[in-house]
């Protein structure tokens, strides 16, 4: 990763979008898969900050696996029409983007 403060900041970021998502649309019918996505990745972005703030050696593989999860996230939330949903789909975009570096 070229700039570990910038992606910490955009992951910390993203974890926020998916808890609020993941909360907005846990009472949502056919939101499921978002609700589990955005958990899942909410707990991924806190973990790779954690990992690239103490500059673990495992950073690197952990933002690989991370990438995977936003843009999976991602593109779940794309197919919803709610304001939390489009937030959370961009904040995925940033991160996976941020993480990729």
């Amino acid at each position: 990763m070229k700039n570990v403060e910038v992606s910490i900041e955009v992951c910390l970021a993203c974890m926020v979008e998916c808890e609020k998502c993941s909360t907005e649309c846990l009472t949502m019918i056919g939101h499921e898969g978002c609700v589990k996505l955005c958990r899942d990745c909410a707990d991924m972005c806190a973990l790779c900050a954690r990992l690239c703030a103490r500059g673990s050696k495992l950073a690197d593989a952990l933002c690989a696996l991370c990438v995977k999860c936003c843009e999976d996230c991602g593109k779940e939330c794309s197919k919803h029409n709610m304001e939390c949903c489009k937030k959370c789909a961009d904040a995925c975009k940033k991160c996976a983007d941020a993480c990729k570096m």
